[in-house]
């Protein structure tokens, strides 16, 4: 095994293990939004606000994230980002005001994965891969953030259960630092391929504007937002209200994060051999039948489990290929930046996931029709996908 080949095993190795830490702590504050909203006398609403304010602050930081790594290197971008990350949720451990909570789990840690998130941290594996291996790398790594979702959601739930929530949280921010240290795998800035153009971030975010793809991916990406952040953040409390018990929602996710794995790897694996945007429609078209599916299905354990393992098989699976179907057509120059884009429109749906749910349980009582609008969001991003031109895109060489 050759030198360049161990170099990137580590990396990627690296890279997973950040994204389990920093998407596995984020994951598990959906358990945190009934003991926490009981414990300071807040609505849901509230604790649905911060979320999506995290989100928020998130994706409109992701593409200053990007023009920085790309410009200097994600490893000072990736421990930047878990420290504010780490900052962000010892401060959601010592709120007592909905100001607190917004100013920690929102913006600290909305500021922070966008340093230690999925978009700096794959853009950095791709740069390490070859083209024709880089969706399987990107799955493996993302393949991490899958492993969050059954490590840490659970473990926050364990926390809660022995410490209470405000400690469970200074736990988490403690184990967050754990990110620094490995951030050093990922140094690191793309060079310019001495065959083209050089282009400025203003041409490079001209030309994805003016691609009609790109618009399409950002708009997928948006209904991927809201499907994972309104699950994430109310269906523990969704199972909770079901009278299941606080522990299958946490299980649940869990299990989501199991199958993930599964998903990430797949859909990578998928996506260098067939045609990318084919597998995004799969994935996007799939979620929504899961989610019908376990809407028309009697609420018990076993249903909120099978549903688990139902979305979890298409929910990660469009991180990598998105990521990898970016760099493919726009090339690797500006790939940190030009994700952060797209992760932007992804965070905005986040937030509109996040809010809008809490937002319908207090006015109604009942979070169904945020259920069915994600089917039908699932059904219209598939059909987005389908038209997008994958060809990369031809630049005139340097004189």
């Amino acid at each position: 095994m050759s030198n360049l080949r161990i170099g990137t095993i580590v990396i990627i190795a690296c890279a997973g293990v950040i994204l389990l830490i920093s998407f596995g702590v984020r994951s598990s504050y959906g358990v945190f939004l009934q003991p926490v909203s009981t414990d300071l006398g807040w609505s849901r609403e509230i604790f649905a606000l911060t979320i999506a304010l995290q989100n928020l602050f998130w994706g409109f930081a992701q593409p200053f994230a990007g023009m920085i790594a790309d410009r200097y290197g994600s490893a000072r971008v990736i421990a930047g980002g878990a420290l504010f990350f780490g900052a962000g949720t010892l401060l959601m451990g010592y709120a007592t005001t909905p100001l607190t909570a917004h100013i920690g789990a929102g913006f600290l840690v909305g500021v922070g994965m966008a340093g230690c998130g999925f978009s700096t941290v794959l853009a950095a594996v791709g740069r390490s891969v070859a083209s024709e291996w880089r969706s399987m790398a990107l799955g493996v790594a993302s393949a991490g953030g899958s492993l969050g979702l059954l490590v840490m959601v659970p473990l926050g739930q364990a926390f809660i259960d022995l410490v209470g929530w405000s400690l469970a949280l200074v736990y988490l921010a403690a184990f967050s630092l754990l990110m620094v240290p490995l951030a050093s795998a990922l140094a690191g800035k793309p060079a310019a391929p001495a065959a083209s153009h050089d282009q400025t971030i203003i041409e490079s975010l001209r030309e994805a504007a003016n691609h009609n793809g790109f618009l399409f991916l950002n708009a997928g990406y948006f209904v991927c937002g809201f499907h994972v952040t309104f699950i994430i953040t109310h269906f523990p409390a969704y199972v909770v209200d079901l009278g299941l018990g606080a522990n299958v929602g946490a299980w649940a996710i869990g299990i989501v994060g199991i199958v993930n794995v599964v998903s990430a790897l797949g859909a990578g694996a998928l996506g260098d051999k067939f045609n990318k945007k084919y597998v995004l429609s799969t994935l996007y078209l799939c979620r929504a039948g899961a989610i019908a599916i376990f809407m028309m299905s009697p609420p018990t354990v076993t249903s909120v489990l099978v549903f688990a393992v139902g979305i979890g098989l298409f929910w990660l699976g469009t991180v990598p290929v998105t990521s990898a179907l970016v760099m493919q057509i726009f090339g690797l120059k500006h790939a940190s930046m030009l994700l952060g884009v797209v992760f932007l429109t992804h965070q905005l749906g986040s937030f509109l996931g996040a809010w809008f749910g809490g937002y319908m349980f207090e006015l109604s009582g009942s979070y169904d029709l945020v259920w069915w609008i994600s089917v039908g969001l699932g059904i219209a991003a598939a059909a987005l996908h389908w038209p997008i031109d994958e060809r990369p895109i031809e630049r005139p060489a340097t004189a």
